[in-house]
């Protein structure tokens, strides 16, 4: 479960497109931010979808405010994080794969620390390391028709986050716009806990504040998405599998 600040953040900045663009909050939110995915309806972005319609017709006015965020978020409570998690292949500790096509797999991250420390801290360095190798393994024993891996978020940024992964493929990374929707750009708002990062979340704010047009509305973002891959070749190597 995520706190209710980690909404109305999104509220603020769907707001904010709002006023930009005069479209209506309900599309804003649709098209600007991860509720959709976080209210459990899946990937597909129906904005006709039956829940995601109820959801847009209780929020109390168009102009948003304390009342739209109280919505909001008693809405998330009703079925908190029903089937948000993505379809994967295999799992090994922090990471997991899925296939997005016969030759390709995406891999995928997620918090599986028990106790308060960071995933990636460096004494959790080798752990990591050895999530990825046994992942690795079993994609080139089970799914060895694959031959690039592939992966998005804003974590790439991070050397704690890239120093895991074989050289060749933090390297090509490349930024990737307009991803509001996805938790690949709004996760980086949240620590290790799901709680919102004061840090980031101060800067991103008055960045928004100052924007006056949704032209590079991406920019008041601390980080940005980055889109990598590698052959699959160079992860076996890395690895030793």
């Amino acid at each position: 479960m995520f706190s209710k600040a980690f909404f109305d953040l999104q509220l603020s900045f769907a707001e904010k497109v709002r006023t930009l663009s005069g479209m209506s909050l309900g599309s804003a939110l649709f098209e600007y931010t991860n509720l959709y995915v976080r209210f459990g309806l899946g990937r597909e972005f129906d904005a006709q979808n039956e829940t995601w319609q109820a959801y847009v017709a209780g929020l109390p006015d168009t102009e948003g405010g304390e009342a739209g965020r109280e919505w909001t978020y008693r809405f998330y409570l009703k079925d908190p994080e029903a089937t948000t998690a993505p379809a994967v292949v295999a799992t090994s500790g922090c990471f997991s794969y899925a296939l997005s096509s016969v030759d390709r797999a995406r891999l995928h991250f997620r918090n599986a620390e028990t106790d308060s420390s960071s995933p990636l801290c460096a004494a959790r360095a080798e752990r990591r390391r050895a999530d990825l190798s046994a992942l690795v393994e079993h994609m080139k024993r089970t799914a060895n028709e694959v031959s690039l891996v592939t992966g998005g978020s804003w974590l790439y940024n991070l050397d704690a986050y890239r120093r895991l992964f074989p050289p060749a493929y933090g390297s090509s990374a490349r930024a990737v716009p307009g991803r509001y929707q996805s938790m690949t750009l709004w996760g980086q708002f949240l620590d290790h806990h799901g709680q919102v990062k004061e840090s980031m979340t101060r800067p991103f704010l008055r960045s928004l504040a100052q924007h006056t047009s949704l032209d590079r509305l991406e920019e008041c973002f601390p980080f940005q998405v980055l889109a990598v891959q590698a052959p699959a070749q160079e992860f076996y190597d890395f690895y030793g599998v």
